[in-house]
């Protein structure tokens, strides 16, 4: 089965996903589809799609151009635009599964028209550290909601989690609901506030793919998410065949 990640390249953090993914499911094809010549295309062969961590997404996307110093470097403007629009095949078209991860929560929150904190520190100053220290992810605590898919997958109320951004989620669009919180408050994670004729769709504001795998917040998402793929992949397949 082919997983595609939405953006793989310039950097060994992504490596990461492809272990993770391959804890779970060793025979998993992990595809960098940024870097395909037809990304849609090719997404259509794969079983799930992974938007990965990564720079902050333009402020200008969700109508706070002013947000733009805000930003730690300069904006992506054509990964911006690639992961749209695999966002809007992925999820309009294909109803595929989609895990969205760090950067990836707040492009899927912004594409079902959210709004983002731009800089923590300035525009939610908080105690709770969800950058990194000295170059190394931060640690901290997260609230997973009851009655919600997050909660029913991981069986955790409160667990810790690896945590690398300086933007957040600020207004979640009225199609997700909040399945974890920050004791500060800051959005954790999010879903299907109706899943009801929808595909598989979780996204989380912190790393699994960088912290223990026996930790249920990281290893409870891949296994989760690659049974959700295999799935719609046997299913898709056996619809399509000839």
């Amino acid at each position: 089965m082919r997983i595609a990640l939405s953006y793989a390249h310039g950097s060994p953090k992504y490596e990461h996903y492809i272990q993770w993914l391959a804890r779970a499911l060793p025979e998993v094809e992990v595809i960098d589809i940024a870097a395909e010549p037809d990304p849609l295309s090719t997404l259509e062969s794969c079983g799930g799609l992974v938007l990965t961590g990564g720079p902050d997404v333009d402020p200008r996307r969700y109508g706070r151009p002013e947000y733009v110093s805000l930003c730690s470097e300069p904006p992506d403007a054509a990964r911006d635009e690639l992961e749209f629009q695999l966002v809007e095949h992925a999820v309009n078209v294909l109803q595929m599964p989609v895990l969205a991860i760090c950067r990836g929560a707040q492009l899927l929150n912004v594409a079902f028209g959210g709004t983002l904190v731009a800089d923590i520190a300035t525009q939610h100053p908080t105690e709770v550290v969800h950058w990194k220290i000295a170059g190394v992810d931060a640690r901290h605590n997260v609230e997973v909601l009851p009655a919600t898919l997050l909660w029913k997958y991981t069986r955790t109320d409160i667990g810790e989690v690896a945590s690398a951004h300086h933007q957040a989620i600020e207004q979640l669009a009225p199609v997700f609901t909040v399945s974890a919180l920050a004791s500060d408050g800051i959005i954790e994670a999010f879903e299907w506030a109706n899943p009801e004729g929808r595909g598989f769709l979780l996204a989380v504001q912190w790393h699994p793919e960088r912290m223990p795998w026996e930790n249920p917040l990281s290893s409870a998402l891949a296994e989760r998410f690659l049974l959700e793929a295999e799935s719609y992949a046997a299913i898709f397949q056996r619809c399509h065949r000839p």
